[in-house]
């Protein structure tokens, strides 16, 4: 039985709630900023234990955008948790990114007390979200910090994300957006073997923001290289950058499918 045909056995009997506006922050030492953008909202099923979950990241180049959980997403047997993060320019680097992994440790060390299972948490965004995912799945200095580690994680689908350094963090360093660099602010730089299972998905190449497929391609070419053994491309024709989302979320639901029959 597929992911799609279970739930859509299943979802008759399956309740939804949403909790808003939870901070995953805490401590004496937040301002006012941290406290209003780190927050999260969690759309989970009230009556069903061990589900999966998928924490979100929304896209808008690091400098726009709000948490939002896909329509695509839901009444499919799994919790989502969408996540706001600070963004430029009110923070530069690479503040984005310890927002993306205090939220990934929040969902970790909680998604057991919503009866969710700690290690079926995958993590997905678009865009700016996809390059969160890949900066905290794979160098492990993020989530170390916040007392987690990436490789408890089930699975990584970054959705048309840099795996170059992003254009906003080279922008902060006077950088044409033209200009490619592979430093500690790319995914590219931290590829390891031993990471989590990886699905990117881009859109249409023709159609994509500039070189966003080919550096994604590349990304894959080189984890496949060095042994990474469950890396996989795939380029959605006809999409493009923002249109592509949409179509990507049937994927993710498959690929989920896949990895919890196989743990």
């Amino acid at each position: 039985m597929t992911f799609s045909s279970l739930t859509k056995a299943t979802d008759k009997k399956i309740a939804y709630k949403t909790d808003l506006n939870i901070s995953y922050r805490s401590g004496s030492n937040l301002t006012k900023y941290m406290k209003d953008r780190c927050r999260l909202d969690i759309y989970y099923p009230s009556n069903k234990k061990e589900f999966a979950t998928v924490v979100w990241f929304h896209g808008g180049g690091l400098k726009n955008g709000n948490r939002f959980i896909p329509a695509a997403l839901k009444e499919k047997g799994i919790a989502i948790v969408a996540v706001s993060y600070r963004l430029h320019p009110k923070v530069k680097s690479p503040k984005y990114v310890d927002d993306a992994a205090a939220a990934v440790a929040w969902t970790l060390k909680n998604i057991s007390s919503y009866s969710g299972s700690s290690k079926k948490v995958f993590v997905s965004g678009h865009s700016a979200g996809g390059y969160l995912t890949s900066m905290i799945g794979l160098d492990k200095i993020w989530l170390t910090k916040y007392g987690a580690d990436p490789n408890q994680l089930a699975g990584l689908i970054p959705y048309s994300g840099h795996t170059i350094t992003h254009f906003t963090v080279r922008a902060e360093r006077g950088i044409e957006g033209t200009q490619p660099i592979v430093d500690k602010m790319a995914p590219l730089y931290h590829i390891r073997k031993d990471c989590p299972p990886f699905l990117l998905i881009t859109g249409d190449r023709k159609l994509e923001l500039l070189g966003r497929y080919e550096e994604n391609a590349y990304f894959w070419r080189m984890m496949k290289v060095i042994g990474h053994p469950d890396s996989t491309l795939m380029e959605l024709d006809g999409y493009n950058h923002g249109q592509m989302a949409n179509a990507a979320h049937p994927i993710l639901l498959r690929f989920i499918n896949r990895i919890l029959k196989e743990q």
